[in-house]
């Protein structure tokens, strides 16, 4: 018989310290937990929609349709055309006009509905792709091109709205760690639908493809609705047609005018490129290279994790002793200049041991990197909203993530790319007999993420000087960092 005195198992959980759990230190009496969750499934859907499109249907279309590689990595970055207006999306949540007095549901509803029409017309354009039909190659290829593009407008103008409906709605000392959360749901998302979808196709048919396809279609409108139920405060006052507008040139002008503005979105592209660009040839450098087996390489993206996770932790002290998060950011981009220099070398020593060491401290200079700009963002979102009667939340995220996204989607395709093209050039000899190597290609791409870190050093230095209080009105404490704030 179990002595009264003792509690049960399940209440000793809720002795753990807040600080010790996830996303347990943000939650309020006017925002609870179980609604930071419920909003946070829209970037389950969104990360459901990237999973299905640089992960599962790359396989598909490749091995099971017989898609050539190269106009698969074309489709799959058609979505990234999009990704350069979503400060524009953003902005217009900002200033919408609603007689019901929503500003971010519209938004987020009308991405929803491109999502899921790109996804209800993809599978038919898949297979028409194939060559499975009687319709002339063109119209394969616009059809696939158009499913595409509506799932990369739907997921980019979801994520847009939805993060700022989040920023909205959360007290102002815990934005940066609530937008920390909804990127974590992303990733939960990719991870949990890859699975599933690797279980659902496990025996490949066509109307497999479409049943699998259409459902996430369906699961992601679900997944939405749920997200917004009962989350935006209806505000008529706000969003009343009376009230008359800025242009988006004006106030994207008096943004980009502020002081450090222009050279802080500089930095974050020239660094999130260049610790980008190394994604899709890093493994291959290992393994064609080095002689790693598959197991071996496969293991890279743990220690790149482990790296990252290890940054967090230090600028978890950091930030919450003052640091200055541009020099935060700065110490990233050094980090990565060793990390690039013991990858290059790791060829020419023929260690395996050198290379490991390159890839985890690319996670860590990297992880550096991230929350330092994240943190620099959510500060810049603070100091330029509190006279403006709309708000910029909108459209300062959606200006860090189309920066974010236009820079990693272009240096991958271009990492390959290049890697291509000096490699066929070495093995000809077309740029000396020194150069006739198979690793010329690769270490091509590794030094010009180099000079772009350089660059992105020569950007920010000037901002390590600005700390964020002096751009504000007024002087704010410095924000809490936890785990909460861990970018992913």
């Amino acid at each position: 018989m179990r002595s009264p005195s003792r509690k049960p198992s399940w209440r000793r959980w809720t002795q753990v310290s807040a600080r010790l759990l996830p996303f347990a230190d943000i939650a309020t009496k006017d925002l609870p937990m179980h609604r930071l969750f419920q909003l946070s499934l829209f970037q389950v859907s969104v990360g459901m929609a990237t999973a299905l499109l640089i992960g599962t249907l790359n396989r598909v279309m490749i091995v099971e349709l017989g898609v050539g590689a190269w106009l698969v990595s074309l489709m799959v970055a058609i979505p990234l055309l999009f990704a350069p207006f979503r400060a524009l999306v953003g902005f217009k949540s900002d200033t919408h006009r609603s007689v019901l007095g929503w500003r971010r549901v519209p938004y987020i509803w009308l991405g929803t509905i491109f999502q899921f029409s790109g996804l209800c017309v993809m599978p038919f354009a898949l297979i028409l792709l194939s060559g499975d039909s009687h319709w002339p190659y063109w119209v394969a290829l616009l059809a696939t091109g158009f499913a595409f593009l509506m799932v990369g407008i739907g997921m980019q103008t979801t994520q847009t709205a939805g993060l700022a409906l989040a920023t909205d709605i959360a007290p102002k000392a815990s934005r940066p760690q609530v937008v920390a959360m909804m990127y974590t749901m992303l990733l939960l998302g990719m991870v949990a639908s890859g699975l599933v979808f690797s279980v659902l196709l496990s025996e490949f048919s066509q109307i497999t493809l479409i049943k699998v396809i259409q459902g996430a279609a369906g699961f992601s409108v679900l997944l939405n609705v749920i997200a917004l139920w009962k989350q935006e405060a209806r505000q008529p006052q706000r969003t009343s047609a009376a009230i008359p507008r800025p242009s988006f040139r004006k106030t994207w002008q008096d943004f980009s005018g502020q002081r450090q503005t222009v050279r802080f979105f500089v930095a974050l592209g020239l660094g999130t490129a260049a610790f980008s660009m190394q994604d899709v040839i890093l493994e291959p450098y290992g393994g064609e290279i080095l002689g790693l087996s598959v197991s071996a390489t496969t293991l890279l993206t743990a220690m790149m994790a482990t790296g990252a996770l290890s940054a967090f932790l230090l600028s978890a002290a950091w930030l919450s002793r003052g640091m200055n998060p541009y020099r935060l950011s700065a110490m990233g981009a050094l980090v990565g200049l060793v990390a690039f220099s013991c990858v290059i070398f790791s060829e020419p020593l023929q260690s395996p041991n050198l290379f490991r060491t390159g890839a985890t401290l690319i996670g860590f200079g990297s992880g550096l990197f991230s929350v330092g700009t994240l943190t620099a963002a959510m500060n810049m979102q603070a100091a330029s909203s509190p006279e403006d009667c709309f708000g910029t939340s909108g459209l300062i995220l959606g200006a860090w993530g189309a920066v974010y996204a236009t820079a990693t989607g272009v240096s991958m395709a271009l990492g390959g790319a290049i890697r291509d093209a000096v490699s066929t050039l070495a093995v000809q000899g077309d740029i000396g007999l020194a150069l006739l190597n198979p690793a010329t290609g690769y270490s091509f791409v590794y030094h010009l993420e180099v000079y772009l870190l350089l660059a992105t050093l020569v950007a920010i230095g000037p901002l390590v000087r600005v700390s964020p209080r002096s751009e504000q009105a007024q002087p704010q404490p410095v924000s809490k960092f936890g785990l909460a704030e861990f970018p992913g």
